[in-house]
C-alpha cells in the first residue's frame, strides 16, 4: 500500500503556521507520574518567538506531569469550523516542555487572554515554552503530512 502521508509542501507548512498563530487552545498531552499513562486536558496557548506558550498552575496535575517528564503532545485545531471534525485540519506536535521566566511573557499573554490580569501574578502560575521536537498535519481528507520543527517556522 502506498503511503498516506503527502511529501511536506509550501501549503502544508502554511496551513501548519495558521493553526499555530489563530490557536488559543489545545489540547495537552502527558505522561501521568502516578500512574505512567496518557492524560489530556484542554490548555490555553499562545504562539510566539516560534513556539507555543502556556500559563501553568502548579496545583494542576498537568504541571506536576510536565516537572516530572518534559515530554508530551499538543492538539491545535480549528474549532470554530463547523461540520464534520475530520475534515478540518489539525496539527499534533510532539514537544519538549521547558519552564521559563513569566515577565517577558506577560503583556503578549495578557494582549491573547485579557482576562487573565486576575490570576497571572499569582505565585503558582507559570509560563511553560513547548518547543517542537516533531509534528503531524492532518489537513482534512487525504491530507496528512510530518513536518519538522523548522517547518512550523516558516
Amino acid at each position: 500500500m502506498p503511503s498516506p502521508i503527502r511529501p511536506t509542501s509550501s501549503e502544508a507548512r502554511q496551513m501548519a503556521a495558521r493553526l499555530l498563530h489563530d490557536a488559543r487552545h489545545g489540547a495537552l498531552g502527558v505522561i501521568d507520574p502516578a500512574t505512567g499513562g496518557p492524560m489530556v486536558t484542554r490548555v490555553a496557548s499562545i504562539w510566539i518567538d516560534d513556539a507555543l506558550h502556556l500559563l501553568v498552575s502548579d496545583l494542576s496535575s498537568h504541571t506536576a506531569a510536565l516537572t516530572a517528564d518534559p515530554r508530551c503532545s499538543m492538539l491545535i485545531s480549528d474549532a470554530a469550523q463547523k461540520g464534520d471534525p475530520l475534515a478540518h485540519p489539525r496539527l499534533t506536535i510532539q514537544c519538549r516542555a521547558t519552564f521559563v521566566e513569566k515577565p517577558p511573557l506577560r503583556d503578549p499573554w495578557l494582549a491573547a487572554y485579557p482576562k487573565a490580569k486576575l490570576y497571572i501574578d499569582f505565585a503558582d502560575f507559570r509560563m511553560v515554552r513547548m518547543t517542537a521536537t516533531a509534528a503531524h498535519l492532518n489537513g482534512g481528507f487525504g491530507k496528512a503530512y510530518r513536518l519538522t520543527p523548522a517547518d512550523l517556522n516558516q
